[in-house]
């Protein structure tokens, strides 16, 4: 009989999810926009046609969560994790051989499901579950994380003009059997949480449901996430809209990515120290305030600075809060179909958020009163939040 393989080491842990975490989110995700201009001239396809397969992925990968969540708590995420990276690869590469708009949705709705097993919602499950310092792992993946976007899209743009939008994706595909076997290295020895409960067991997931902080950090999640996408999508067409200058624009979208990255450094600096609760009060609050700013700012560049700052820390904040924040207030048992639980709730905000703006733009005749409902939307984030961490639970999560 073969002895027990021994869990791994928080050091282990985090490199390999931060370095498998980096890539996924590349390929899966963080290019899309950049081939979408390559693809409409080659095929002919209209522009709403393509983001349409982007949103049917999301809506698949948000149907997902749960699953993909009720499994890692049971069987680990090892297998799970790493095969949505290399089957994701594989759906990249038939991207790349993409002629029929039935089948360009087809593989997107596919990598859309492997979003759920790749992505952050059960690399967080699994570190919960094995890491002894979970939020040092979060935070120091989230960091790593960050640089996603900065990395991918202009790689991806260089491969484009070097060897046509077919070819960028193949060599994209390629470089996913790096997380997957990352994963698959980082991940051995690790088990899933409820792994000695009764097959089948949803009974963590049952009683967080049962909770008023479980439907309050619903309402938090849910009203960050349409404020997320839909600055996404909408930030640079407002900002224009003002009269800002294209270089001001960028400069300040650019921004977002390095403000995360610092405020998680920081916390990362701080470790055990710091209050996760005290920390999401923070940046729930920033949230509206941030959006208060830009609702003020007009044309003037350096309160759109003041802006990227705030919304770019909060952010930044927020992404350990998800991880974090829910264990401690929730609790740790069960956390990979509870957190895909909430996945799932913030799916519709996620996919309705481009269209409900614009429909804003359309009946407003610009974007005057966005900035503004969006403030609206950030102060349900806060109270959410507020609801949900007060009072503290005695059971906290260990760190």
């Amino acid at each position: 009989m073969p002895a027990p393989v021994s869990p791994p080491s928080d050091r282990r842990l985090t490199w390999g999810l931060a370095l498998a975490q980096l890539i996924n989110w590349g390929p899966l995700f963080a290019v899309f926009p950049v081939f979408v201009g390559p693809m409409e001239r080659e095929l002919g396809w209209s522009r709403a046609e393509l983001n349409g397969a982007l949103t049917a992925a999301l809506l698949a990968g948000g149907l997902a969560a749960i699953p993909a969540g009720r499994w890692v708590d049971r069987h680990g995420g090892r297998g799970l994790v790493s095969w949505a990276a290399w089957i994701g690869g594989l759906l990249v590469a038939g991207w790349a051989a993409c002629d029929s708009l039935v089948l360009f949705y087809a593989v997107w709705i596919g990598i859309g499901i492997c979003h759920a097993g790749a992505l952050s919602d059960p690399a967080y499950a699994v570190i919960v579950a094995s890491a002894r310092e979970p939020r040092r792992v979060v935070t120091f993946m989230t960091f790593v994380t960050g640089f996603c976007t900065s990395i991918f899209v202009p790689f991806a743009s260089l491969l484009i003009d070097g060897c046509g939008w077919r070819g960028a994706l193949l060599v994209l595909a390629a470089i996913q059997l790096v997380p997957g076997a990352a994963t698959w290295w980082a991940l051995r020895g690790t088990g899933g949480g409820l792994k000695d409960q009764p097959r089948g067991s949803g009974a963590p997931l049952r009683e967080a449901l049962r909770q008023r902080a479980f439907w309050a950090l619903a309402l938090c999640f849910c009203a960050q996430t349409f404020m997320s996408t839909g600055l996404a999508f909408h930030l640079m067409p407002l900002l224009q809209e003002r009269g800002l200058s294209e270089t001001a624009v960028l400069v300040a979208i650019a921004l977002h990515g390095p403000c995360q990255v610092a405020a998680r450094a920081v916390l990362y600096l701080f470790g055990r120290k710091a209050d996760i609760r005290l920390i999401g009060r923070i940046a729930t609050l920033a949230l509206p305030l941030a959006l208060v700013v830009l609702a003020l700012a007009g044309n003037s560049l350096w309160l759109v600075l003041g802006y990227t700052v705030l919304w770019g820390v909060a952010n930044g904040l927020i992404t350990i809060v998800r991880a974090s924040g829910v264990a401690e207030i929730l609790g740790p048992r069960g956390f990979g179909q509870i957190s895909g639980a909430l996945t799932t709730a913030a799916m519709l905000p996620r996919t309705a958020a481009p269209l409900v703006l614009a429909l804003l733009w359309q009946a407003g005749g610009g974007y005057g009163p966005v900035a503004w409902i969006l403030a609206g939307i950030g102060v349900l984030a806060a109270a959410g939040f507020f609801v949900a961490s007060w009072p503290a639970r005695p059971a906290r999560l260990s760190d």
